[in-house]
């Protein structure tokens, strides 16, 4: 019976971590089929350029409030697959709107209505924090992001044959435009039926655990905080585990609480939480502003790429889908390599490697694009460089600082720290496109920003840089051992 049982969890999980690719392949695919197209849509619409940001900021505004509630709901539930199945009812809704597109105001409202479904992210975060281990972190997160990579890389395949659509569905017309709608709402429809059948809420005692070290109930680095602080209570040790590695106020092993207490934390994660003692850290904060810094430089520069092919080198749909095919494969192909990077260097380390390439970036930006000179030739062969260093930094960055992130963060309550660190982003990727879409003529300005922006995070992770040391389990269980001897 054992067996069976095992074998029936083991087919559970693959079928749920293949769902959970299947949405974040189709979100890459979404976005990959509306960002080549949008400009030129609204364009037909008679809008004003500054609705490029505001087209693109709408979809984050949404899903940055949608995140620390659905993380919250997760961490209070446990259960991911209502929240999946309650965030995509609005993506279906949002992406059909953007089909019918009878105006500027209607195509906005599209993207703050499928915005609300990114949400979701948060508690799917959550939940594979706390099903890995602190080492297989890294390498999980990497493989869900390059999913949303192989999205961004089929997506502009897609747009080929979407282009060619020229028909009437009841009262509204498809066309190269408003067809990337249609096509969204009905994947996401599908989806939700496959969530429907082959997700399932797993029970969170399964995570792999390194063999010789057992788990127990909270990280040497939390107590030792939780030690220092005024308001811990002694008579009530609060249990708070990091990194998936846990002690306890006795050395290792159980806690002797009563039951009572150990149902009312269980049932209530945030029991004794103190947002100021959780996100106000050194750590944190720095991790925070990598967050929101790379995805600001990265969605300014995406908003800026389609104006400026257009201006300097005549860019349509079909140039701009293959353009950003080809930063697919070189994404996914990074996110490969940091996955067999993580296993041999720290997260740290491959976050720092992932600044410098950044700082590389702009500079190139700075020097060589924000005034173009030159032959056609030589205008485009600078482009590409700068295109590339840009999406070779983003693996690196994107990886290690939410691998960072989970691991100084506690995880019974990941799922709103999670929605937290997408709220964050979802900032950024308002504030960017809004940023650019007001200085494509005038480059120097925008990258110059940026530029210093990369500047002051590099110098805050290299102050902080011994600070962003997750615990490694051995490291974990021997201190624990040594404190209760």
């Amino acid at each position: 019976i054992f067996v069976v049982l095992m074998m029936d969890f083991q087919r559970k999980k693959k079928l749920t971590n293949f769902t959970i690719g299947l949405i974040f392949l189709f979100s890459g695919v979404e976005y990959a089929v509306i960002l080549p197209t949008i400009w030129a849509y609204l364009q037909i619409l008679n809008a004003e350029p500054y609705f490029l940001g505001l087209g693109l900021s709408a979809f984050s505004f949404t899903g940055l409030l949608a995140g620390p509630i659905f993380g919250h709901w997760s961490d209070r539930t446990h259960r991911t697959k209502s929240i999946i199945l309650f965030a995509n009812l609005f993506e279906s809704p949002g992406n059909f709107m953007y089909f019918v597109g009878v105006s500027k105001w209607l195509l906005l409202a599209s993207r703050l209505v499928a915005g609300i479904g990114t949400g979701a992210g948060a508690a799917i975060f959550g939940y594979l924090t706390r099903s890995t281990s602190t080492e297989d972190r890294a390498t999980v997160f990497a493989v869900v992001m390059a999913c949303r990579q192989a999205g961004l890389l089929i997506g502009p395949a897609f747009n080929l044959f979407l282009r060619l659509c020229n028909f009437r569905l009841g009262p509204f017309e498809a066309n190269k435009y408003t067809s990337p709608g249609l096509f969204m709402c009905v994947l996401w429809l599908v989806l939700q039926v496959i969530i429907l059948f082959l997700y399932s809420d797993l029970p969170m005692g399964h995570r792999n655990v390194p063999q010789g070290v057992e788990p127990v109930e909270s990280s040497v680095q939390e107590k030792q905080k939780l030690l220092t602080s005024e308001d811990v209570d002694e008579e009530e040790p609060e249990s708070s585990s990091y990194g998936s590695m846990h002690t306890s106020e006795h050395g290792v092993g159980p806690v002797p609480v009563e039951t009572g207490t150990v149902d009312e934390h269980r049932e209530n994660p945030f029991h004794n939480f103190s947002a100021s003692r959780e996100y106000l850290r050194e750590e944190v904060v720095v991790l925070l502003t990598a967050q929101f810094i790379t995805l600001f430089n990265q969605t300014a520069l995406e908003t800026m790429v389609t104006p400026l092919t257009q201006k300097y080198f005549g860019f349509g749909e079909v140039e701009n889908s293959v353009m950003y095919c080809l930063c697919g494969i070189e994404v996914i192909a990074g996110f490969f390599f940091v996955r067999w990077l993580s296993g041999r260097f720290t997260d740290r380390a491959i976050l720092a490697v992932g600044l410098v390439i950044c700082n590389l970036s702009c500079v190139w930006g700075l020097v060589f694009l924000a005034n173009p000179q030159g032959s056609f030739a030589w205008l485009l062969s600078a482009f590409i460089i700068g295109v590339f260093l840009q999406v070779l930094g983003l693996p690196f960055v994107a990886v290690s600082q939410l691998s960072l992130f989970s691991k100084v963060t506690a995880e019974k309550t990941q799922g709103f720290s999670q929605g937290l660190r997408r709220s964050v982003g979802g900032l950024a990727t308002i504030l960017g496109p809004l940023w650019a879409g007001g200085l494509t003529n005038n480059l120097y300005l925008m990258l110059g920003v940026m530029l210093g922006l990369l500047t002051l995070l590099t110098v805050m992770m290299s102050l902080s840089y011994s600070y962003l040391v997750e615990p490694r389990p051995e490291t974990v269980h021997t201190a624990a051992q040594e404190e209760s001897a």
